[in-house]
């Protein structure tokens, strides 16, 4: 019994060790030198990456990140636990996504990671929440804006499973996920939001304004 705890605390804190490897911050000073941290906005996640090292290293690091809460989802599978949900060890990489360790418990905005714990869950709702934000990234041009949205209705289709483990996860994730982008929807609201390069917001905003 002893044996089986002790190795649920250490597949635990390998859990968040593997959410707080902070790809985009390793993958700028390996192979372009940079620090993302001190460009852009300065966050470590896919759309300051994408922004700053370019589209490439942006979908590695999205690719990594949601990797990183599937594999830890996937960690009481690997090693036959049952006595624990595998949503404890999603939950602890997003934890060591939003506050790593190896970067002085700061991090992302949760969102890839969330992503990938649904995916090893729940795929389903991983291909809801990867759809809808497509379609409103395609609609708007703001990722923040398709992050938000993708959650809150993902959030709402969890309800109908009745996994009550998962939809409560499911609403704290979406409301911290709101407060990381609380400056975000300050710049939503006053018109000022980055925008990804296609999509129909950025067309109209360059209508708006050409010089743009």
């Amino acid at each position: 019994m002893n044996s089986n705890i002790e190795q649920i605390i250490m597949l635990l804190v390998l859990a968040y060790l593997l959410g707080s490897i902070p790809s985009g911050v390793w993958i700028g000073k390996i192979f372009f030198h940079i620090d993302i941290r001190r460009h852009g906005s300065g966050n470590i996640g896919t759309t300051n990456t994408y922004r700053v090292l370019g589209p490439i290293a942006g979908s590695i690091v999205m690719a990594l990140d949601i990797s990183k809460g599937a594999v830890a989802t996937l960690l009481p599978t690997f090693f036959h636990i049952t006595a624990i949900s595998p949503l404890i060890f999603g939950f602890m990489a997003i934890l060591g996504h939003t506050f790593s360790i190896f970067d002085k418990f700061k991090g992302g905005k949760a969102v890839a990671t969330s992503a990938g714990m649904l995916l090893a869950y729940k795929p389903a709702f991983f291909f809801l929440a990867a759809g809808i934000w497509i379609l409103v990234i395609l609609l708007t041009s703001m990722v923040s804006l398709a992050s938000m949205i993708g959650f809150t209705l993902t959030t709402i289709a969890i309800f109908f499973t009745h996994d009550i483990l998962l939809s409560v996860m499911a609403v704290i994730l979406t409301f911290f996920i709101f407060y990381r982008h609380r400056t975000n929807i300050s710049r939503i609201k006053n018109g000022t939001e980055s925008m990804v390069p296609f999509g129909l917001g950025n067309r109209l905003r360059k209508r708006k304004d050409p010089n743009e």
